[in-house]
């Protein structure tokens, strides 16, 4: 059991480690991915698309880095900015958010890299913390899994 334990007291440390020196690559990685599922936003209703409007809607934003990214996606061609890049869905219009100076004061002008990172960033803390926490019980656990397997060694009874 405390072998056990180890184990995957090493795994959850090797993780942490390999999150902590790789982040960069890890925020590089996601604006690439957001910039594609931008280029590749439809209609449809396919997963990125649903992605990239629960992002926009939750976090109160548009685009990666602003609104304006959404001027060089085929979308914008045909339908303009995305309705879930609105500020109030009762006050977009189709052909405002087709026009991106009108559109400026209808929609969430900051972009969500930014916003999804610093709120990745502030609840690092947090998931720090609870790790840490779940990092010590794990060793209270081997060390009286030890105890207990050295008691057992010293104490052994004769077998009738």
């Amino acid at each position: 059991y405390a072998m056990l334990l180890s184990l995957i007291f090493l795994i959850v440390l090797v993780a942490a480690v390999v999150g902590f020196v790789f982040r960069h690559e890890i925020k590089t990685n996601f604006e690439s991915n957001l910039n594609l599922a931008l280029r590749d936003y439809n209609v449809t209703a396919d997963q990125h698309s649903e992605a990239v409007d629960t992002i926009q809607r939750t976090l109160h934003c548009c685009g990666v880095q602003n609104y304006s990214d959404w001027e060089k996606t085929e979308y914008f061609t045909q339908r303009g900015i995305p309705r879930s890049c609105c500020k109030s869905q009762d006050d977009c219009l189709e052909e405002d958010l087709k026009d991106p100076s009108k559109a400026k004061f209808k929609v969430f002008v900051d972009g969500c890299f930014f916003l999804v990172t610093s709120t990745m960033e502030s609840k690092m803390s947090i998931v720090a913390g609870i790790s840490f926490g779940i990092a010590c019980f794990q060793l209270i656990g081997i060390i009286l899994a030890c105890c207990l397997s050295r008691y057992i060694t010293n104490n052994q009874y004769e077998m009738v």
